[in-house]
């Protein structure tokens, strides 16, 4: 591996242990009364002042490529469910079991490929996706009783939403990181306005007060997560970074368990290892068939 991978590898795992920590302070706000949706809104309003306030010291207008504004939408709409969802989910279940739940995206956007983008499911695609869902069948089973299904089919909706940002945001090639971030994130905020005032979980801005620091180390952990995550990804292929992104899942378990005390029994801990396990499986074979690909077309030229 050469430096720059090395290096793009380094910052992916900064940002995968950074996004891990956010969900846990995203949980600790929740239990100061705070809602999903109000940490999630002002998690959003924090990202873009951050995206226009770069634009404004580069003076560079944010603008969105020609022909991509419907996968921006797309882009957006996706942001608004996981911010929303995965937000919420901590609020009624267990940070480990949301996390465990929301991680099934990337199998499902293997599955979902062949009919998005073209192309045949292998059969060890379909292996890794019956393995991860099985793991989180046993993270979720030992306490399904007690799971308040709330946080459930939240974690469920934020694991969609994320599908829907990936295919998406290959849709929207042309359009600059810095341009995402800051439309998707102003679409997102009327967004969050409206679930919140619909459900009644709008807290004021007066109310970040009953949990600051938390507030404060939510908002500064996603901003960091986020930034890694880019700067990575300019240093580094897309495998590597989404096999370093792996991590997250057990940074974001070991993290609840450190600093909230929650507990899994060792049934649950198999199952998380068997969905982080088909993940990173998935992006190793990914890699390798890359790779292979690449060498013939270079035989062949």
């Amino acid at each position: 591996m050469s430096a720059a991978p090395g290096l793009g590898l380094v910052f992916a795992s900064a940002g995968a242990t950074a996004y891990g920590v956010s969900i846990v302070f995203a949980r600790m706000a929740s239990d100061s009364g705070l809602s999903g949706v109000s940490v999630a809104l002002y998690r959003v309003i924090a990202m873009f002042l951050v995206a226009a306030l770069i634009a404004l010291i580069w003076r560079r207008m944010p603008r969105i490529a020609p022909g991509e504004g419907r996968a921006m939408m797309a882009l957006a709409l996706g942001g608004a469910g996981v911010g929303i969802g995965y937000m919420s989910a901590v609020t009624f279940i267990p940070v480990s079991v949301a996390v465990v739940i929301f991680f099934t995206f990337p199998i499902v956007i293997v599955l979902l490929s062949p009919l998005v983008d073209g192309g045949s499911l292998r059969p060890a695609l379909l292996l890794l996706a019956a393995i991860a869902f099985t793991g989180v069948a046993l993270v979720i089973g030992p306490g399904l009783g007690a799971l308040d299904w709330r946080g459930v089919a939240l974690a469920a909706l934020a694991s969609g939403s994320a599908t829907l940002q990936f295919f998406s945001g290959t849709r929207a090639a042309k359009t600059t990181t810095l341009s995402k971030i800051f439309w998707v994130n102003l679409a997102v905020i009327p967004a969050c306005i409206m679930v919140g005032g619909l459900l009644g979980a709008l807290d004021p801005p007066a109310a970040l007060t009953v949990a600051p620091l938390a507030v404060a180390l939510l908002i500064a952990t996603y901003m960091a997560g986020l930034f890694f995550q880019l700067v990575a990804l300019v240093r580094a292929p897309a495998v590597i970074v989404g096999l370093a992104f792996c991590a997250e899942p057990v940074v974001a378990t070991a993290a609840s368990a450190i600093l909230l005390g929650e507990r899994l029994v060792p049934l649950q801990f198999l199952g998380g290892a068997l969905v982080v396990g088909a993940v990173a499986t998935n992006v190793l074979m990914e890699n390798r068939r890359s790779r292979a690909l690449a060498t013939r077309r270079a035989l062949t030229e």
